[in-house]
């Protein structure tokens, strides 16, 4: 029996948006959700957000109703009494959420969020990540993060981006290259430098996949609202990913 395949096309994205404040200062999410709209991703993984806490519904509720996107959170911890970690939106229906530990030792703690996304009668299986910004504790959670992503039983396709916080070619980077391909930014933007905003000079945020996947176009949005919105830029690419 053979099983027949097909490919769609998603624009997937990632970016860190630095709690809703931009380099102006101000605390803004409808400035945020401006630049997700203006980039026209069907999934976005997002970086240090705020959640609910007992005085308000958090940034998070907020740019899923902006950008009428269904939305899942997975927390990290608490900022002051507010939630604060990682989301994913998605134009498509969310079908499971998991949380996975990425902690070391008395470092901020951090985690790894994996989502179960609907395509029409396919599913794709999303891992939305921040690690930390020590050596030795990428290490670790580069390890733990391989290991997630590889449980065979959830199947591919599989999407891993996220803030990873190497500037460098480190052994973080080494591991995960080990046993997931790397979208080559090299080969597609002539600038790939996405922190800090306004003059980058490091390249922290990054796309992997597991499975049968082609980058079709991968954008870096320059404009002056993107700029300013958020210390990072987000990343953009159109995948052709082949389900079965």
């Amino acid at each position: 029996m053979t099983t027949e395949t097909h490919w769609r096309t998603l624009r997937v994205a990632t970016y860190n948006i630095h709690r809703c404040r931009g380099l102006d200062g101000r605390t803004n999410p409808a400035r945020i959700a401006d630049v997700i709209r203006s980039i026209e991703p069907d999934i976005i993984a997002l970086q240090e957000v705020i959640g609910a806490s007992p005085a308000s519904p958090g940034h998070a509720e907020e740019l899923g109703a902006l950008l009428g996107m269904g939305w899942v959170m997975a927390p990290a911890r608490h900022l002051r009494s507010a939630l604060f970690g990682n989301v994913v939106l998605s134009r498509f229906p969310i079908l499971h959420h998991a949380q996975y530990d990425l902690s070391w030792k008395t470092c901020e703690p951090r985690c790894c969020q994996r989502v179960d996304i609907a395509i029409g009668e396919d599913t794709l299986h999303l891992y939305n990540v921040h690690l930390g910004t020590a050596f030795l504790e990428r290490r670790h959670q580069a390890g733990r993060l391989s290991a997630i992503v590889h449980d065979r039983r959830v199947g591919q396709p599989k999407v891993v981006l996220g803030d990873f916080n190497e500037w460098m070619r480190g052994l973080a980077t080494q591991m995960l290259s080990e046993r997931l391909e790397s979208i080559d930014l090299r080969a597609h933007l002539s600038r790939r430098r996405t922190y800090p905003g306004v003059f980058p000079v490091l390249h922290l945020d990054h796309i992997y996949y597991d499975g049968k996947v082609e980058v079709s176009k991968l954008e870096l949005p320059r404009t002056r609202l993107s700029l300013m919105a958020s210390d990072h830029l987000p990343l953009v690419a159109e995948l052709k990913i082949q389900f079965s």
